[in-house]
């Protein structure tokens, strides 16, 4: 089975190449989505606005690998924010435990065995997208959606289980 693996080396509104002939992607704009979406929001309206403006910046952006190339960049700033917030969420599920000590189990211990269950069902779930579409190049672009809209999703979960966002 294919994989679908992001390795990128981001700075805070600097470009970054979107593995196609000349696409860029902003990470400033993803930055922002996270920023401005508020905590418990049912949608993520911003979702996909880095890859479309990465996209519509290159003549790459309108293939199926330059498209997917997009998603996955815009992935990559996800994952360093999902990252970022699960550090947080960990040091936060610290703090209960020290202040109120856990009765049923630490906390730590269940969010890092959460967050690898995650993993795991993403990686598969997004595997099934990618074989479900086998029989087009389309399957590509929907398995690097598949990635992004999960991803996407578990920094916002892992931001909202603090309650306070911070």
């Amino acid at each position: 089975m294919k994989k679908l693996i992001v390795t990128a080396f981001l700075a805070v509104g600097t470009a970054v190449p979107a593995a196609a002939e000349g696409a860029m992607l902003d990470p400033s704009v993803v930055q922002s989505c996270h920023a401005m979406t508020r905590i418990g929001a049912a949608e993520i309206l911003c979702l996909g606005q880095a890859a479309s403006m990465c996209q519509d910046a290159s003549t790459a952006g309108t293939t199926t690998p330059g498209i997917a190339a997009c998603i996955t960049a815009e992935t990559a700033v996800w994952d360093d924010i999902l990252n970022a917030e699960y550090g947080k969420t960990q040091s936060y599920m610290t703090q209960l435990d020290a202040t109120e000590p856990p009765v049923l189990g630490a906390r730590p211990d269940a969010l890092r065995k959460a967050q690898r269950a995650w993993i795991a069902y993403r990686d598969a779930e997004c595997g099934l997208t990618y074989l479900r579409w086998q029989g087009g190049s389309i399957r590509s672009i929907a398995a690097a959606n598949c990635g992004l809209i999960m991803t996407a999703r578990r920094a916002f979960e892992l931001r909202d289980m603090r309650g306070d966002g911070g």
